[in-house]
């Protein structure tokens, strides 16, 4: 399906509407109501919440930020605005480590890591059964998302789900980001991680755990390697290869059963433009909107005076036309 997503105009190109959101709210900040969850394996997520479930009693969007981001990305606290506005209280999710404290296991987050989002997601239709629940996604927290719904099938308890620039084949995400500008995007990203890996040595050996020494962090220059020497042996996986075959959300789509939107530019830097599948062979409950434009989780329309952010309206749009 057409997205109805109109890029600004004379600021079409990807790049620019990928970096265009962090430029334009430069001097913003996030405002949220912080609060911890602990995971029974005796580690512990990062929630930012717009309100507190036990003071509001709207329906409840858990936002699923993307690789390195947080509460403080510009899609994530405005999205918490732009639902609040729409009647949702909205809450980012952090994954384990990407709040303002390491987590406590040698273990990190993964793109296909859907078990803290379920037992998270447990605990609210739990504690408030009658609230409904939906979710969004970006990037590597789209595909996530796209996993998890797809392992869930009708079990789902999310009325809907909004997936954005989801990398749903992680290999060619990785081999495309190791390839002409998009190198920009993984040196940025790259960086970020190794930083908070290198953090993480102070607590853990993982020279013993998986053969990886302090002095070889800064060498792991592309996303293949760093999964090839973290990410894959901390998590279980025999290497990037099984990581991103095991992981990827792609497959997972045709097993979706409740309602799931998936947004997608065809310029974005992070992916190839053939990595999702074709319309017609998307199961009853699963839509894409594809545009030309669009950059990677970008989607900036009007004009440089007065900006407008496309995601804004038509993920809060959609979740309220599936809230029952």
């Amino acid at each position: 399906m057409r997205s109805s997503f109109v890029a600004m105009k004379g600021f079409s190109n990807a790049h620019i509407q990928t970096v265009l959101p962090s430029i334009l709210n430069r001097n913003r900040t996030a405002r949220f109501v912080h609060e911890r969850f602990d995971l029974d394996d005796g580690d512990f997520l990062d929630l930012a919440w717009h309100r507190l479930p036990s003071l509001d009693t709207r329906p409840i969007i858990i936002i699923f930020h993307g690789l390195a981001g947080s509460v403080y990305s510009p899609y994530a606290y405005r999205m918490m605005e732009a639902l609040d506005a729409k009647g949702f209280n909205p809450v980012v999710m952090h994954f384990r480590g990407c709040f303002k404290e390491s987590n406590t296991l040698a273990r990190a987050y993964h793109s296909g890591d859907t078990g803290d989002a379920r037992a998270f997601m447990g605990s609210i239709v739990e504690k408030f059964p009658d609230r409904g629940v939906g979710a969004v996604g970006y990037s590597v927290g789209g595909n996530m998302l796209i996993k998890l719904q797809g392992e869930l099938g009708d079990a789902s308890p999310l009325f809907a789900a909004v997936s954005v620039s989801a990398p749903v084949r992680l290999d060619q995400s990785a081999d495309f980001l190791n390839r002409g500008a998009s190198r920009f995007y993984q040196k940025i990203l790259l960086h970020d991680l190794k930083e908070s890996l290198l953090k993480k040595f102070e607590q853990h050996d993982y020279e013993k755990l998986i053969g990886l020494k302090r002095e070889d962090v800064g060498k792991l220059n592309s996303f293949r390697e760093y999964d090839n020497r973290f990410t894959a042996p901390i998590h279980g996986f025999k290497n990037a290869d099984d990581y991103y075959e095991q992981s990827s959300g792609y497959d997972f789509i045709f097993k979706i059963a409740k309602e799931t939107l998936i947004i997608h530019a065809l310029d974005d830097p992070f992916m190839p433009p053939g990595v999702l599948p074709d319309e017609a062979a998307l199961p009853p409950k699963v839509s894409m909107e594809v545009s030309q434009n669009g950059g990677h989780v970008g989607f900036v329309g009007g004009s440089i005076v007065r900006p407008s952010y496309w995601l804004e309206t038509r993920i809060p749009e959609f979740l309220r036309s599936n809230f029952a």
